[in-house]
């Protein structure tokens, strides 16, 4: 793996030789949007200029060498999809393809990214992964999609992308009560908070086990979206300050 953070001219990009796959965690700088969305905002359902979002998405588009990029409108749902050509008007949170030159992305600013690969299939996928994507089986979809097309367990790697980490992501009791309730195993994803009867949330760690339990490799960026403002777009960064709006960074991944 190469990294091209460090780069002056463009957004941070991970690639390898090894295969026959480009993909991208690509922070918020690189483009051409300003104000609150400084730089590279890729998310069409913000109130930035509609022209510099599609101006953002063509640079990665370009920087993955692919022939056409395309995400969904996301809704925390637990729906994948197959896709052999570009389509608008997608409701989604997972896109799964064999096409080479076709890329596919997630949007997120705070939530987990996750971009898979299935090396000896040739299937790829990017997933929109928040807690109540992860809980309702977001990557168990992806994963099933994958296989349906072809795809083998033992041989799909995901990575997951930049998102909240645990010391920034503060849930109240109602939240903890949902896990208690339907998934206990998991509450030892909590830690007190410092204000009584709230906790702190593991949300990495909880798409992590998700993985682990369906039997596929796993990588991960430890990258707090909250916490470095300088690369990361993020939702709750925003409503801590009052702030009107806010971009979206993308993860996207092209055969």
């Amino acid at each position: 793996m190469t990294d091209f953070s460090d780069r002056p001219d463009g957004p941070l990009f991970h690639t390898s030789d090894a295969v026959p796959v480009r993909h991208g965690f690509f922070t918020r700088r690189g483009g051409v949007s300003s104000g609150l969305y400084d730089s590279l905002n890729c998310g069409l359902g913000s109130d930035d200029v509609r022209a510099n979002v599609l101006e953002n998405r063509d640079r990665v588009r370009r920087v993955l060498k692919a022939e056409h990029l395309v995400t969904a409108h996301q809704t925390h749902s637990s729906t994948a999809l197959f896709i052999d050509a570009p389509q608008n008007g997608l409701q989604a949170d997972a896109l799964v393809t064999k096409t080479p030159g076709l890329a596919v992305g997630a949007l997120a600013a705070d939530c987990g990214p996750v971009l898979f690969y299935d090396h000896d299939n040739h299937i790829i996928a990017a997933a929109h992964s928040g807690w109540r994507g992860a809980f309702d089986g977001i990557l168990a979809a992806t994963i099933d999609t994958m296989l349906a097309h072809g795809g083998t367990t033992d041989s799909i790697v995901a990575v997951i992308g930049p998102c909240i980490s645990q010391a920034a992501y503060e849930v109240g009791p109602e939240f903890y009560a949902r896990f208690d309730a339907d998934k206990p195993e998991d509450c030892d994803l909590f830690v007190a908070s410092e204000r009584d009867g709230h906790w702190m949330f593991d949300l990495p760690g909880f798409i992590h086990r998700q993985l682990i339990r369906y039997g596929v490799q796993i990588a991960s960026a430890h990258r707090c979206t909250y916490a470095h403002e300088a690369d990361y777009f993020s939702f709750r960064r925003t409503t801590h300050r009052g702030e009107a709006d806010y971009g979206r960074q993308i993860s996207a991944i092209c055969l």
